[in-house]
């Protein structure tokens, strides 16, 4: 197995900054409850990621995230056993990077029992 480096929100936040990719490996639905606001950011759901691999450029600094870092190592070791040199994983994901205040984006928030009144809409 590829050994990948993690790094913690602020050093992935200071490289998003210079120009690293961040790659999400999160699902849609998930990334549309909170997503990272940063200039250089790619949607690649691990579900599709191994078809997706090549869309992923190979030379620049990427940054691997989820949502708690488990999914995202396993997307940067796929990464790295495929040549990619620059993969660095975000550790404890978008969780701990909500968490330091680093910048989100965040679906409204909806009224409760909103999902019921969609039913007979």
């Amino acid at each position: 197995m590829s050994k990948v480096k993690d790094i913690n929100p602020a050093t992935a936040w200071s490289m998003a900054k210079k120009g690293a990719l961040l790659v999400d490996v999160r699902e849609t639905r998930e990334v549309e409850r909170m997503a990272f606001d940063v200039p250089n950011v790619m949607t690649v759901p691990l579900s599709k990621f191994e078809s997706r691999i090549s869309e992923i450029p190979s030379d620049r600094k990427v940054v691997v995230a989820c949502h708690s870092g488990s999914r995202s190592v396993m997307a940067a070791r796929m990464l790295a056993s495929r040549g990619y040199s620059q993969v660095l994983n975000l550790q404890h994901g978008i969780a701990s990077w909500s968490r330091e205040g680093l910048p989100v984006k965040r679906a409204p928030k909806q009224p409760p029992f909103a999902w019921l009144r969609r039913l007979f809409t």
